[in-house]
């Protein structure tokens, strides 16, 4: 089918076949197209339908909340064309640089999995083809056992990944993380859809390093890390690292988060913050290189970040409470560049 997007960056054409949602056509073809989550639940890849017809994967879409659907509003994200069509997207959208690497569809195997704590869990995935990503990205994974796309960001850091490393929380009614925590899995074949994200590491930037994630929000920090870490970067420049969890024993990835900071030399800090918890001692137990706190993560990197964020650029993930009292306090308080602010909303 051919789409035509009418956008404020101006009109562009692509070709998407009927099994193909209409985002995912889209940015393949290097548009940048508005979009967080890219699963239907956040509303941020809206557009209208002017001529044509498509069918919606997801009616139910949580992101739908905000649409005028009855003006011929949809989500890209869950929106397969049935016939040519035309939208308009309310967004500036431009061609990208051919030199970026362009999401695309491939398949990935499960070959290892491992709780971390009772409700988080890691698994590792063989790529089909080598994957070129930036620290920070994310993919989408599709399984036939459940309906739809799920986020998942990138643990580690490669120039041409072979494999991908991932981490899943468990969550009430949540199909995916249900069936990975439900049985063994290693071996399942899982569509991959990537990279995605714009909440990125870009080395040429000279600004601290300010990360501010919630759960399993952590994921893509270790990404920014490890690639902050492979180009010295904080052999000039802060890191400053605030990870939010319920108590002491739902921490994980410590051990990475602890050797980071031993290798930095002291350039970077880590801090544990508990929110139902208060902690006996202000270091780890067990690794020292991690300072102890009491609050929402939000809330202790305010208190821990006043009249220091003159110049750094931040990452915040996690749950969208978390993430709406991070940019206030990023944006609003500490006044940091909106451009130097980068978040992506899953949930």
């Amino acid at each position: 089918m051919k789409i035509t997007i009418e956008a404020m960056g101006g009109q562009f054409c692509f070709e998407c076949a009927p099994d193909e949602r209409i985002l995912y056509a889209a940015l393949s073809e290097g548009l940048s197209m508005p979009y967080e989550c890219a699963t239907g639940t956040c509303g941020t890849c809206r557009g209208r339908i002017t001529t044509g017809k498509a069918e919606i994967e997801w009616d139910a879409a949580p992101g739908f909340a905000r649409l005028k659907r009855e003006k011929g509003d949809i989500l890209l994200c869950q929106a397969r064309p049935t016939s040519d069509c035309a939208l308009r997207v309310p967004a500036k959208v431009t061609q990208q640089a051919s030199s970026a690497p362009l999401p695309r569809h491939g398949t990935g195997r499960v070959t290892a999995v491992r709780k971390l704590t009772h409700d988080v869990l890691q698994f590792d995935l063989a790529l089909g083809q080598p994957m070129i990503f930036a620290a920070g990205q994310f993919v989408l994974l599709e399984t036939p056992r459940v309906h739809g796309g799920r986020a998942y960001s990138m643990v580690n850091f490669g120039h041409a990944a072979e494999s991908i490393r991932l981490v899943v929380k468990q969550k009430p009614d949540g199909r995916f993380c249900e069936w990975l925590f439900a049985g063994d899995v290693v071996g399942s074949e899982l569509g991959v859809f990537g990279p995605l994200g714009r909440a990125t590491f870009d080395p040429r930037e000279p600004r601290n390093v300010l990360c501010i994630a919630g759960g399993s929000g952590i994921a893509g920090m270790l990404s920014i890390l490890e690639r902050a870490a492979e180009v010295q970067h904080f052999h000039e420049h802060a890191g400053h690292v605030f990870f939010g969890v319920r108590a002491l024993a739902d921490g994980f990835y410590l051990k990475e988060l602890a050797q980071h900071a031993a290798r930095a030399g002291g350039s970077v800090e880590i801090t544990l913050a508990l929110s139902h918890e208060a902690p006996r001692e202000r270091v780890h137990p067990q690794f020292p290189e991690i300072h102890l706190a009491h609050g929402m993560v939000v809330d202790v990197a305010a208190r821990a970040m006043a009249g220091r964020c003159d110049n750094v650029v931040a990452f915040m993930a996690g749950p969208p409470p978390m993430v709406d009292a991070g940019l206030q306090l990023l944006l609003r308080t500490m006044r940091v560049p909106r451009q130097f602010v980068r978040y992506d909303k899953f949930a």
